[in-house]
C-alpha cells in the first residue's frame, strides 16, 4: 500500500507544477482518485493528459500498491473554470 502523500508527491515530480489532491474512495488505500491541476495538459486530449499521470504512477500501479486511479486533470484555466477549490 502506499500513503495518499506518496501518490502526490510522485506525481508532482513528474509534473512540477501541478497542483494535486489525492482522495482514498474505499477506505483500503489501494482505490483512490487524484484530481491534477497542470499547465503540461494544456493542448492535450483528456486521454494523453491521463497517460501523464498514469507514466509517474507506472511503478505503484504495476505492483498494484494502487489496484485503481479514477482521475479528474485539468489545466489551470479549466480548473479555474470549474470555480472549485482543491
Amino acid at each position: 500500500m502506499v500513503s495518499l502523500a506518496e501518490v502526490e508527491n510522485t506525481i508532482k515530480e513528474h509534473l512540477p507544477d501541478a497542483r494535486v489532491k489525492v482522495e482514498d474512495l474505499t477506505g483500503g488505500g489501494d482505490h483512490l482518485q487524484a484530481t491534477v491541476i497542470s499547465e503540461l495538459f494544456a493542448g492535450k486530449t483528456r486521454v494523453k493528459q491521463h497517460q501523464l499521470v498514469y507514466g509517474a504512477l507506472k511503478e505503484e500501479l504495476a505492483s498494484e500498491a494502487i489496484h485503481a486511479l479514477a482521475l479528474k486533470t485539468y489545466t489551470p484555466e479549466t480548473w479555474e473554470a470549474t470555480g472549485q477549490s482543491l
